[in-house]
């Protein structure tokens, strides 16, 4: 990161010869006002091609109907036709041109998991999204009657209170039950993706890479114990950025953007790359079916920068964050090794972290309370009301929770951004993922209010209402 005061800066360490490691002048003109604006420039995501379906699972022996993944997520509905996303003669990431995995790469990637690897598949792309409405094409509701998509006009809304649905707003159709979720395969690592999505970011934003002043990863399964900023920033070219990891579980991205917006805020950076990461398919029990149908892997983006007008408002409104570490206990992956490695039976036994063990009755309770709270915070923080909410764009982990927070604050069901069909839960990458599919796809323009909510292990939790572009 370049200091903001001109001079000369030396980076950490003497070489052997005494002399600094390396130096570099701070041109003045990379210099930030104090309570600088900040400004969302641009944003980008990335998922593994490789495609896990539910029929991969059922292939397994794990049961995988619809009323039980209903139960664990919340989405109670047959699915429609899930929609195309633009990639190699319309079919999904991962899935070729046919558009769905055939039988024989189906159980080519079963047998791969059983025999404890990953699904082979071809190298990461940048992910893009499908055109705004497609693969929607209404459903029924429980009672049997037809329902038909909701219009996407951009029109004046009615305001309401916190607790009131907006008049006017049409119920929408549901979205499928969770299919299938992208994960990595044999060859692949977090990091690529991280790239991949931070370089779609900061081609939407038209900022190079050597103008980024500071790369904030949030994961929680980096590639390496240390942390992976580092590398994504030396694969990006981001050579003056101070780079470093962040962990806060499924609240890392939001917590990421606020992180970086303060920064902005208070002069020490002009240019912040915010990335959301993981690959939680690494610490998944394959044979568990109460965890393994939910997680995916993935990788978004957001490029902050310093708004070019002085007067103009800071995209960052309002912002709230918390923990309770009591509720740890409901949702980890602890260290699998004994404390007594040093003078144990194996002093040389590969370190490790146990799978993910979750109590999701718990961690259900835990954020139909935390999501609207933090959101009603942020929006005092901000100043603001329910009703100047255009989008909710939250952690994609369970419909209901997504229903329960968009019900309470009044926002209609088809401004609530979810995407958990096609990916699942991408823990640190599910809200910029959803954010780039609803900016790409024309859905969230700029001047748009959205609202950003994350929560998980920890726990953790965390809200922020950014005005987009």
């Amino acid at each position: 990161m370049r200091t903001p005061a001109a001079g000369r800066a030396v980076l950490a360490g003497p070489a052997a010869g005494g002399a600094p490691l390396a130096t570099r002048t701070a041109p003045a003109s990379r210099s930030v006002a104090a309570h600088a604006a900040v400004r969302c420039a641009g944003v980008g995501s990335s998922v593994p091609p490789a495609v896990l379906t539910n029929d991969d699972l059922a292939a397994l022996g794990l049961d995988t109907n619809d009323a039980w993944i209903a139960q664990r997520t919340g989405i109670r509905c047959a699915p429609p036709a899930v929609a195309s996303t633009g990639v190699e003669g319309g079919g999904g990431l991962g899935e070729g041109r046919g558009g769905r995995p055939g039988a024989r790469a189906t159980a080519r990637r079963a047998r791969d998991l059983a025999a404890g690897g990953r699904a082979a598949g071809p190298r990461p792309r940048p992910h893009r999204t499908p055109a705004c409405g497609r693969g929607l094409a209404g459903g029924r509701t429980a009672r049997g009657e037809r329902q038909l998509p909701p219009k996407r006009g951009r029109g004046a809304r009615p305001t309401a209170t916190a607790n009131e649905p907006r008049a006017g707003s049409r119920p929408p159709v549901p979205p499928p039950p969770p299919s299938q979720r992208h994960i990595l395969a044999s060859g692949e690592s977090l990091s690529q993706h991280a790239s991949a999505a931070a370089a779609a970011a900061l081609a939407m934003a038209g900022v190079a890479a050597a103008d980024v002043d500071m790369v904030v990863l949030a994961t929680s399964s980096p590639d390496d114990l240390f942390g992976s900023a580092c590398e994504v920033a030396a694969t990006l070219g981001a050579t003056s950025a101070v780079a470093f990891d962040l962990t806060a579980a499924c609240s890392g991205f939001v917590v990421g953007l606020i992180t970086g917006s303060q920064f902005i805020k208070t002069g020490a950076a002009r240019t912040v790359l915010v990335v959301g990461a993981d690959a939680l398919s690494r610490y998944v029990d394959w044979r568990d079916r109460g965890t393994c149908i939910l997680f995916g892997d993935g990788a978004g983006a957001v490029v902050l920068t310093v708004a070019a007008d002085a007067n103009a408002p800071c995209a960052l409104l309002g912002a709230s964050m918390g923990s309770d570490g009591a509720g740890a206990k409901h949702l980890n992956a602890r260290f699998a090794c004994d404390g007594g490695k040093a003078t144990g039976a194996e002093p040389s036994a590969r370190g490790a972290y146990a799978n993910i063990a979750m109590n999701g009755q718990e961690v259900f309770k835990f954020a139909v309370r935390a999501v609207p709270n933090v959101l009603e915070a942020a929006l005092k923080d901000a100043g603001l009301t329910p009703s100047s909410i255009d989008w909710l764009v939250l952690h994609q982990a369970n419909q209901r929770i997504l229903d329960a927070a968009a019900t309470r604050l009044g926002v209609p069901a088809d401004r609530v951004v979810s995407n958990l069909a096609r990916y699942g839960n991408t823990s640190a990458a599910s809200i910029p993922l959803a954010l780039d599919e609803a900016v790409r796809g024309g859905r969230i323009k700029a001047g748009d209010t959205v609202a950003l909510a994350g929560f998980g292990a920890g726990l953790t939790f965390a809200g922020a209402l950014v005005r987009w572009g």
